[in-house]
């Protein structure tokens, strides 16, 4: 789930942490698409040792998506999320471990539980609201003489599915199996991995298994410190889980999130307005034959790398303190930040009322922590452990702004209101009075298809006419009655939403006014400010929440029993005297069996994913756990404007009443629900050409049953415990498609087997820290002391992606603009200039050789020019112009062979080894350009000109 609005802050505080992914696509060859090689090298200019995938962040979209048609059955939903792991691998391209974590069985403590429980039970309540509203609507449309397209009958999705022990997570195990071998067996970029599947049969949250993995890796004495980890996952604390690694080299790779993204009404399936505003028009012709009927404008997602090691160069900065009463120490100064940004909210803890991300609270406790650190004497956490006296310090300084918070807060609140008062009114005043609608309707520049011929303009400028003049005979102050007549008598009372304001959730606590922590007691927990026992009960319960939270992400699991008892937090200026508060945890805790975790998080609605007598408990009014399942709950919006930001007011699951409950419904699980009612384990797998391949083959061989040791030197390190799998894959038999459209795999050479990681004691402490022997990775900020020690007067020149020595080539303003109107509109691309790779004189491996004779520049381009030295072939405009009698100058872009008889052998040799084939979008431009002698030029191919930094 994440720290909403986390990453937008952090990637508007410090943008060069982001750089935009290249991906090679597929080529089509006679309509048949050519599978990209992957064992080439990476089109990003760096390449990655290990891969991970919270398979969850990847499950989610494949399943339910919301910018396209969604999968018409479970088979083609295993095939899409397929097709997206093909798609991250493609771009990542890892060369030694592959690791794949579903969320698993217990995929969370008691406290995920909880944020679990609200999150299924909030979509099921939202979703059946959805359609009642969708239904009602509809029929108050179709009553009224509207137009509507037939109800699609279409089973609705659950996607409380995608929770481990449900049967569709038993089937993707198996789906993934089956995909991981056929790509052993066919992918010459699998050739030496390792691939580890981590189900939902095996217990702990994805991207936690993944943490876990390689902290128990860097404790080996083979780990390489310099292994490059990419992990792919669009959760916001994956950011801080990679910091708390203290690995170098981490980059996390996730989709471009790009807002408002355009969608069909669930009713007509019209563009441009949602459910809530459907008229039920009938649809316009869309092209000229209305061959756009029924297609949705889909755009491919985009993917961006968010580099960790640039990120600890921005806060190496700005941690950075002179005069400590102690010796400085980065590594440890990085962990107090993942600490405090616990405070503004995480998937375990409520965030401090006073602080809220989109007001700086971060920036506020930095600020306040650089202050305050001088006189705590040391840093605030050390290894996954909290120092409670340091941290009361800082928070007692939080607590003394609060009052000062919560007042800035309502008068920005009242000024931004304020602001979109006087928006919406001046758009209303501007607004014009008649815009022509069909075939005359206005139309932005550049978006008009082929012209179309005006049919009957005689009988639409007479209804343009009529229109007009009926909007136009009622004055702005003259009131209408209900048909549409002006009315001649007084005005009426407008309704109210057609005022300018919109109607405010009530606020009961009013923070910005004295007395506000009474009144937030009084109404959140219901009990007086005055009761100092109750709100030391909350501060200490938030304490441990800290300490426990903290030890999860450096440690690993400290109690799977622990949660908050509480939906809302304390405020910062009651956490005196917590330095005495105990924060150790119970050992030897057992979680929740996997369907016993589905008793604990499911509503009733989602209570066919379980057992029939189970489900009977969710429903019975006679159950003795009837009231763990309300069909209705409050939604306490806790001065939020939506649902989704409210606290679901839901009752806490008690432990003791569900294990007894279930007790008596445990003898009607069959064979198969008890398999899945078990916990599983990790399965590595390898392909026949891995050194690893024959000493697996080995194990099966003699039948040994005990777990042995991975030799560290046949799998690039990795070291663990290996067992024989019951259900393993191995070569020289068949292995079965669990997917019908999908075929058998009948020549099959991996090899799978249990996996454990390397164990440790109860007690040990994983040390967060740099390894000896890792290399701190090239700066890329731009020194805070260049223009001192820069002698010859250079311009600092940022980097763009990984490659520090790609050469840039600039246009300025002009340029930008002329070719903004010169590229056409439909070339199906995401914004103006695609994020593409530049020419083979970067390095590229998309290298495009020039072809034929040079050809001359024109005067448009001029400003084209190159940053110190090109590799490769002499660009184009530093060659001698030539200008030939009747040629027609060409664009630099726009270099091709005149002819194809022109062709030469040996043009592609001299390019180095990073010369591939060419693109086939680049053979179809160079083709449409050789064949059109139009006045119009082809537009260039987007990969010349990147986007800045």
């Amino acid at each position: 789930m994440g720290v909403p609005a986390f990453f937008r802050w952090l990637s508007r505080k410090y943008p060069s942490i982001i750089v935009n992914c290249v991906e090679e696509k597929a080529k089509e060859c006679n309509g048949v698409k050519v599978p990209i090689d992957t064992s080439k090298p990476n089109p990003n200019e760096v390449e990655f040792d290990n891969l991970y995938l919270d398979m969850n962040g990847i499950i989610h979209p494949c399943t339910h998506p919301e910018d396209k048609p969604a999968p018409k059955n479970e088979d083609e939903m295993m095939v899409a999320i397929f097709e997206y792991i093909d798609r991250i691998f493609n771009i990542v391209r890892p060369r030694r471990l592959l690791y794949m974590a579903i969320d698993g069985v217990v995929s969370a403590p008691r406290a995920k539980m909880n944020q679990q429980r609200s999150r299924r039970f909030r979509a099921s309540k939202e979703g059946m609201e959805a359609a009642e509203e969708k239904q009602k609507i509809r029929q108050e449309i179709l009553a009224k003489g509207g137009f509507l397209p037939p109800e699609e009958v279409k089973e609705r999705f659950d996607s409380n599915c995608i929770t481990p022990g449900t049967e569709f997570m038993d089937n993707l195990a198996k789906c993934l199996r089956y995909y991981i071998a056929d790509r052993l067996n066919s992918d010459p970029g699998w050739k030496n991995l390792t691939v580890i599947l981590s189900d939902a049969s095996a217990p702990g949250e994805g991207e936690h298994k993944i943490m876990d993995y390689i902290r128990r890796q860097r404790a080996q004495p083979n780990h390489d410190p310099n292994t490059h980890h990419c992990l792919c996952g669009a959760d916001a604390d994956l950011i801080m889980l990679g910091l708390a690694t203290h690995e170098p080299n981490f980059t996390i790779i996730r989709e471009e999130f790009k807002p408002n993204k355009p969608k069909p009404c669930a009713l007509c399936n019209q563009m441009g307005h949602e459910v809530k505003d459907c008229q039920g028009l009938p649809r316009e012709k869309q092209g000229k034959h209305d061959q756009f009927a029924d297609t949705v404008p889909v755009s491919e997602q985009e993917f961006i790398f968010i580099r960790l090691c640039v990120l600890r160069e921005y806060l190496e900065r700005e941690l950075t303190m002179a005069s400590l009463p102690f010796t400085f120490d980065f590594e440890r100064s990085v962990d107090d930040w993942v600490f405090m940004c616990f405070f503004v909210g995480n998937d375990f803890l409520p965030h401090l009322p006073s602080l809220e991300i989109r007001e700086g609270a971060i920036d506020r406790l930095v600020n306040i922590y650089k202050n305050v650190v001088h006189k705590t004497g040391g840093y605030l956490t050390e290894s996954g452990f909290v120092n409670l006296q340091r941290v009361q310090m800082i928070m007692l300084a939080v607590g003394e702004v609060e009052d000062s918070i919560f007042k800035k807060r309502k008068d920005d609140d009242d000024n931004f209101k304020r602001r979109q008062k006087e928006k919406r009114k001046r758009l209303k005043r501007d607004q014009p009075s008649f815009i022509p609608g069909g075939q005359f309707s206005p139309q932005a520049l550049g978006n008009r298809s082929s012209p179309q011929a005006i049919s009957n303009p005689r009988q639409a400028a007479f209804e343009m006419r009529m229109h007009q003049n009926s909007t136009t005979s009622a004055s702005p102050n003259t009131s209408l009655t209900p048909d549409g007549s002006p009315s001649l008598g007084g005005g009426i009372k407008r309704k109210c939403e057609d005022s300018d304001s919109e109607p405010e959730p009530e606020d009961n606590i009013r923070l910005w006014e004295t007395g506000w922590k009474q009144r937030y007691y009084k109404n959140k927990f219901d009990v007086d400010a005055s009761d100092e026992k109750f709100r030391r009960k909350v501060v200490q319960s938030y304490v441990e929440g800290l300490c426990w939270v903290l030890r999860y992400y450096y440690q690993g699991c400290a109690s799977w029993n622990w949660y908050y008892p509480f939906h809302y937090a304390p405020f910062a200026s009651d956490f005196e005297g917590i330095a005495d508060m105990p924060s150790d945890f119970e050992k030897g805790s057992k979680p929740f069996k996997p369907l016993e975790q589905l008793m604990g998080v499911f509503p009733a609605a989602s209570g066919n994913f379980l057992p029939p007598t189970w489900r009977k408990l969710m429903t019975d009014p006679e159950s003795s756990i009837i009231d763990f399942y309300p069909e209705d709950f409050a939604i306490d919006l806790n001065g939020k404007k939506y649902a989704w930001q409210g606290v679901a007011l839901l009752p806490f699951v008690d432990e003791r009443r569900l294990r007894a409950a279930l007790e008596e419904v445990y003898p009607d699980l069959t064979p198969e629900e008890s398999r899945r009612n078990s916990l599983g384990g990790d399965v590595l797998f390898v392909g026949k050409h891995h050194p690893l391949c024959d000493f697996i083959v080995e194990q099966y061989k003699s039948k040994n049953t005990e777990a042995v040791d991975i030799p560290p030197e046949l799998c690039h390190g990795i070291q663990g415990k290996l067992t024989l799998n019951d259900n393993a894959i191995l070569p020289d038999q068949v292995v079965e498609s669990p997917v019908p459209m999908l075929r058998d795999l009948t020549q099959n050479s991996a090899v799978s087997i249990s996996f454990k990681d390397p164990q440790f004691a109860e007690d040990f402490v994983f040390k967060a820290t740099v390894l000896p022997g890792a290399k701190k990775p090239a700066p890329v900020l731009k020194p805070g002391d260049w223009e001192k020690t820069n002698n010859d007067g250079r311009p600092w020149r940022p980097q763009l992606g990984f490659n520090r020595d790609r050469k840039p080539v600039h246009l300025d303003q002009s340029a930008f603009r002329t070719l903004g109107h010169t590229m056409p509109r439909d070339r199906g691309m995401p914004g103006m200039y695609p994020n593409a790779v530049p020419l083979g004189a970067y390095g590229s491996p998309y290298a495009r050789p020039l072809m034929g004779s040079p050809q001359q520049i024109p005067k448009l381009l001029s400003n084209l020019r190159p940053q110190e030295s090109w590799r490769g072939p002499t660009p184009l405009f530093q060659q001698t112009p030539q200008r030939t009698a009747g040629a027609a100058p060409l664009l630099a872009w726009n270099r091709m062979v005149p002819a194809p008889n022109q062709f030469q052998p040996g043009q592609y040799q001299g390019l180095g080894p990073m010369a591939y084939p060419q693109r086939p979008e680049d053979r179809m431009d160079r083709g449409r350009q050789v064949g059109e002698r139009g006045p119009t030029q082809p537009s260039p191919p987007a990969a010349l000109f990147p986007q800045g930094d």
